[in-house]
């Protein structure tokens, strides 16, 4: 795939070309194989006749991955196990703890920042908070996700403790190397959500299911949730844990993530 130039882009800044086809059956379950991968999810899908398949089965370089099996992963996303605990103590928050969750189909682990001794018989101050190495790590200037999640350790301490969730989420779901492929077509023109779907992906891939699961281990069924984001509280709900609070949690720009945080008010519903 070609980076766009804004004069391949039309009026309302999306490239001009033919509506994608919808995948479904057996290409579904290819481009879903490619996003767990972590890769741009395109596939090649070539009907086999009954000795090239035997032939194929044969063949110990090849991996064979039923359909089912990779659809089905929701299930694997709530299969959480509790690993590793330990004391961390942290800049703005010094009694703090890392709980470690593995999920059941190998993928990245989760973690929960445990910020003093929340009773889970009360409603507890929870943000969910999805990785990002850009902002997170190297205090990238393009998104909020850095203030966000120093804010959120900062408010959750000060508020006498809570929960931070770090789910294994990078780039809204895509990965950190799909992250800088989508933050390319940004520079050539496209919003977030744009971006990410001339990559191939939904503008949000993100799910919060492994979220609910690990309140649920911790105890944790009653949140006031610190977040902007509707949907995180909506996901939250869907999955069997009762929201009492929303709790704003919004950041000055900065001169470089204007455009970052307009998106994110006008076509995600965040409320900023």
């Amino acid at each position: 795939m070609s980076t766009p130039t804004l004069e391949r882009l039309d009026r309302e800044g999306r490239l001009n070309g033919p509506e994608p086809a919808v995948a479904e059956g057996i290409e579904l379950a290819a481009v879903a194989l490619a996003k767990l991968a972590a890769l741009l999810p395109a596939a090649l899908v070539l009907p086999l006749s009954a000795a090239e398949a035997a032939l194929a089965r044969r063949r110990t370089d090849f991996a064979a991955v039923e359909a089912e099996e990779v659809l089905s992963r929701r299930a694997a996303m709530a299969g959480l196990t509790r690993v590793a605990e330990a004391r961390v103590p942290l800049a703005d928050a010094e009694d703090a703890r890392l709980v470690a969750f593995r999920p059941a189909d190998g993928g990245s682990e989760h973690l929960a920042i445990l910020i003093g001794t929340p009773d889970p018989a009360a409603p507890v101050l929870v943000r969910l908070h999805s990785a990002c190495f850009t902002g997170d790590v190297l205090a990238s200037l393009r998104c909020d996700c850095g203030d966000q999640l120093r804010g959120a350790i900062a408010a959750i301490a000060e508020a006498g403790g809570g929960a931070l969730l770090y789910l294994a989420q990078e780039g809204r779901g895509i990965g950190l190397v799909n992250k800088l492929r989508a933050y390319q077509l940004q520079d050539a023109g496209f919003d977030t959500l744009d971006a990410n779907e001339q990559l191939g992906f939904d503008a949000d891939e993100r799910v919060y299911l492994p979220a609910a699961e690990m309140l649920r281990q911790l105890g944790f069924v009653t949140v006031r949730l610190l977040t902007n984001n509707p949907d995180k509280v909506a996901a939250l709900e869907r999955y069997g844990i009762r929201i009492v609070e929303r709790v704003p949690h919004v950041f000055p720009a900065n001169g470089h993530n204007e455009r970052y945080l307009r998106t994110k008010a006008t076509r995600s519903g965040h409320l900023l």
